[in-house]
């Protein structure tokens, strides 16, 4: 015990405070098991920098993307996105036509629940329980 608070002395509050980052609202569209599921969510960043994140990962997902609708010109198109930002003291939020979560080959089930990890630039994590829904949503 007396080490870790040595280390968390030597690394200073950074390295372990809670990231600005919360979720709100958090869910899961599945359809069918060829058929990628949509993450959508609320992130806000209390913080008093940007947080940039990076990538998500759950064992539900044979991969988990972080992904963008939108209309060009009249042609629905989407894409993978390397990072999502987070304004400072604001929010994004993930939502059907916009930002989303793309998860792969999911492993999931209407009614149930599954564990998702976002990791920002900086190093920081978020877990969190998605519940989820059938084509209609919550």
């Amino acid at each position: 015990m007396r080490f870790l608070v040595f280390l968390m002395t030597l690394l200073g509050p950074a390295a372990y405070a809670a990231p600005p980052v919360t979720v709100a609202s958090p869910w899961m569209r599945y359809l069918l098991p060829n058929i990628p599921a949509g993450g959508y969510m609320t992130l806000h960043n209390d913080g008093d920098t940007d947080a940039v994140l990076a990538s998500a990962a759950s064992p539900a997902c044979g991969m988990l993307m972080l992904h963008k609708s939108e209309d060009n010109s009249g042609m629905a198109m989407m894409m993978d996105v390397p990072t999502i930002t987070i304004p400072a003291h604001g929010s994004v939020t993930f939502t059907p036509g916009g930002y989303h979560l793309m998860c792969m080959q999911p492993k999931m089930q209407v009614g149930g629940k599954v564990a998702v990890t976002l990791r920002f630039a900086d190093g920081s994590t978020l877990p969190m329980t998605m519940p989820v829904y059938g084509p209609g949503g919550p």
